[in-house]
């Protein structure tokens, strides 16, 4: 009889047996769906990406969600690519929640490395990730990953019903498939001249078998990739027929708004609602908890959104305001002070020895940086459509994360999460926003009080500024050595402030989280400059006030801190910021590109007339890699009367590896540029006893259109596999123009919003 040890030994070594071969397989197929997509009558799915109907329509399935960066258009180019669809016969296609969609890039480019690594640890790390977030990962539109997750799927399922259809058409025709081609929606057998439309070809196509393996496009052949196609949904949205989540109207639609504690965190203790109960139009009052990291409250569900509006000064509420009513903004920016005097934090770089470099140097500076909480300010506000009937629950928004929406719904209800339906809308906005469901599952809480009419659960623009998940507040210090000739020889860079990912776990998944969060020292660590002597840490703080993802993240704070730094130590050398940053790029030939490129187009060096009103311009550069993007901008600005700061020109190189639409990468650069702006120029949220003191765009600004610059962009030209575009253009702006006032002024900021003495 075997021992218990024994056995248990056996089964470990099996266990470890079966991890190990787990490891060495590939990731699993992201082609076909756990169950058979939905089709329309004389329509066929020949993967989980593509269907053709009798119609020649080619129904392109897209899994990421469209929030004004054009992935509609830029991900179905690439399996129309490789299918040799007619692009006019293309539709777009909501994909169901499924793993094959899972996003795998973000988190593979999420793990804590330095861009120059290339050791067997990191290729190890991102195989496993890769691996593991294709089976326990999520659907998710976010990191500027989009079209490099989906660079790989959508072009192999492309190619792979091209196969299909061209093994069908050789079939029918009784010749060799490779005699045959595909083009503009056709397969052709030129020795006979015979062809058959995608459509004609579609049933037989379906039953022919998965291919084993299929071949890629080389760049050289590409016809659709590297266009300025139009957006897809342009005419929608320049007509008004493009629907929002707030443009959800099912029939008998209910609308509840909601007024939650005015303290972050905080939640109702209980209300009175019976004067509110009297006024026309309301159907119901309700109290709901806080949501996954949210803010709890009370809602008024009435027959339109005016009733529900009126409704809600009439509740009277107790409130409990929580642990966050100790916080305020100015306690903040003094604990993250504090912990920089004591704590040197996680190491995320190092190299050579700055402690020694920095006492032997001949000439040392020190500068501390700071940038405020930020809100998410989306145009379209937080809002949410769910019924809940029979069991069962539809859900109508716009999310960044459909499967988490699911899953917070089911949970809320209390049912499988099968049983809800999620149908994610375009989205007025997202910037990391949406990729929380703290609204979703309040909205839910809220419908289930409906007894079965849908409702429709809609933030003013006042609740959604005071219960966001902002941008973390961030202090940071910097140490720079010099030599007697002027030579960089030590950078030290510590930071503080809260951590993202540990919060956003916690309240998604109710987990706790371990090792290094790279978020809050990217943007920092992850830079290409050539430090002799360096070390980049973070000191990570927990603070009650809630914090998520903001639009590139850590860079959006970091890059103003170690790019404004970069031109402080250019400016100790006496030496020009360009020809400073270039002397640290000697084996970075990319990024060596993009800075040269950026200066010679922006006329960097030669003088500038002065604007308009006789006032004086100046330039500043920046340089910065993010997403895996490499970005330089150079902005002119001038000074109004008030001493206000005026941005007139913004010059904006980038190398994102092989371009699949460049209209997509311009008119992201602009956005990026004009969302960094303002909160370059405006944007912070202030704090007070944890309750938000901006409440509206008056107090809480964004750049107007007269306020918005000349942005110029130009695209380096590459092979190389796509990289982020989305966020990358955001976060050089703020150095940029800072950089600028200097060279206008002579006087250094170090506090964003940007604003002179």
């Amino acid at each position: 009889m075997l021992k218990r040890r024994t056995i248990l030994l056996g089964g470990a070594a099996a266990a470890g047996a079966l991890i190990v071969g787990w490891s060495l397989l590939p990731p699993r197929q992201r082609l076909t769906t756990a169950r058979p997509l939905p089709v329309r009558a004389g329509q066929v799915a020949l993967n989980g990406w593509v269907k053709i109907g009798a119609d020649d329509r080619v129904g392109i399935v897209v899994c990421k969600s469209e929030m004004g960066q054009g992935v509609l258009t830029g991900v179905a180019m690439l399996l129309a690519e490789e299918l040799d669809a007619d692009w006019s016969r293309v539709t777009i296609e909501a994909a169901p929640i499924d793993k094959i969609y899972n996003n795998i890039a973000t988190l593979v480019d999420g793990l804590p490395f330095h861009p120059d690594n290339d050791g067997s640890i990191k290729a190890i790390a991102s195989w496993m990730t890769a691996k593991a977030m294709r089976e326990f990962g999520v659907m998710m539109t976010g990191g500027s990953s989009s079209i490099k997750d989906l660079w790989l799927p959508m072009r192999e399922a492309g190619a792979s019903a091209r196969a299909m259809l061209i093994g069908a058409a050789a079939q029918q025709w009784q010749v060799p498939a490779t005699q045959c081609s595909a083009a503009d929606g056709k397969v052709l057998h030129l020795p006979s001249g015979r062809s058959a439309s995608f459509g004609e070809l579609a049933e037989a196509a379906a039953r022919q078998p998965l291919p084993a393996k299929v071949a890629l496009k080389d760049a050289r052949q590409f016809k659709l990739i590297g266009q300025p196609v139009p957006r897809v949904e342009t005419s929608s949205k320049t007509d008004g027929t493009a629907i929002f989540g707030i443009d959800v109207r099912p029939a008998g639609v209910l609308y509840a708004s909601v007024m939650m504690c005015p303290t972050l965190g905080g939640h109702a203790v209980r209300f009175d609602g019976l004067d509110a109960a009297k006024m026309a139009g309301v159907k119901h009052l309700v109290s709901f908890d806080a949501y996954h990291g949210g803010t709890g409250g009370v809602a008024v569900i009435a027959d339109s959104l005016f009733q529900a509006m009126r409704g809600l000064p009439k509740v009277s509420v107790e409130w409990d305001h929580g642990p966050a009513a100790r916080t305020s903004s100015a306690d903040v920016y003094r604990l993250l002070a504090q912990t920089l005097d004591t704590h040197d934090g996680f190491g995320y770089y190092s190299t050579g020895d700055v402690e020694a470099a920095l006492k032997s140097a001949a000439k040392t500076i020190h500068a501390e940086y700071r940038a405020p909480y930020l809100a998410h300010a989306t145009m379209e506000p937080m809002n949410c459509t769910v019924q809940f009937k029979g069991g069962k629950a539809t859900v109508w928004v716009s999310t960044q994360v459909p499967g988490l929406a699911r899953d917070a719904v089911a949970g809320v209800l209390g049912i499988d999460a099968q049983h809800v339906d999620v149908q994610v809308q375009l989205l007025g906005g997202g910037f990391g926003r949406r990729l929380d469901v703290d609204f979703i599952a309040q909205a839910a809480a809220i419908a289930r009080a409906a007894n079965g009419a849908p409702v429709q659960t809609i933030w003013s623009r006042e609740q959604d500024m005071a219960h966001d998940f902002y941008r973390p507040a961030c202090v940071a210090r910097f140490s720079a050595g010099f030599d007697a000739a002027g030579n960089l020889t030590a950078w030290r860079n510590t930071s503080a402030g809260q951590a993202i990912i540990p919060n956003v776990i916690k309240r998604l998944f109710g987990l706790p989280m371990a090792g290094p969060d790279k978020t809050v020292s990217e943007g920092a660590f992850d830079q290409p400059y050539e430090w002799p002597n360096a070390r980049i840490g973070h000191a990570s703080v927990d603070l009650p006030v809630p914090i998520g993802f903001w639009r590139s993240v850590g860079h959006s704070h970091q890059a103003f801190f170690k790019e404004s730094f970069v031109d402080e130590a250019a400016a100790a050398a006496g030496q020009d910021p360009v020809a400073f940053r270039a002397a640290l790029l000697t084996k970075h030939p990319r990024h060596l590109a993009v800075l040269t490129r950026a200066a010679a187009l922006s006329g960097w060096g030669q003088p500038l007339d002065p604007a308009l009103d006789g006032a004086k311009r100046a330039r500043g550069i920046a340089l910065h890699q993010s997403f895996g993007s490499v970005v330089a901008q150079v902005a002119e600005v001038s000074l109004t009367a008030d001493k206000g700061i005026r941005v007139h020109r913004v010059v904006c190189v980038i190398d994102c590896g092989q371009v699949v639409n460049p209209n997509l990468v311009k008119q992201q650069m602009e956005s990026g540029i004009v969302f960094g702006l303002s909160a370059a120029l405006y944007s912070e949220i202030h704090i007070e006893n944890g309750q938000v003191r901006q409440s509206n765009f008056h107090d809480y600004p964004v750049l107007r259109m007269t306020e918005c610059p000349a942005i110029e962009t130009d695209i380096i030209a590459s092979t190389a596999h796509p990289e982020g575009v989305g966020e990358p253009g955001t976060p050089p702006i703020a150095p940029a123009v800072a950089n600028a006032v200097f060279a206008l002024t002579g006087q250094r900021l170090r506090s964003l919003p940007l604003k002179l003495a």
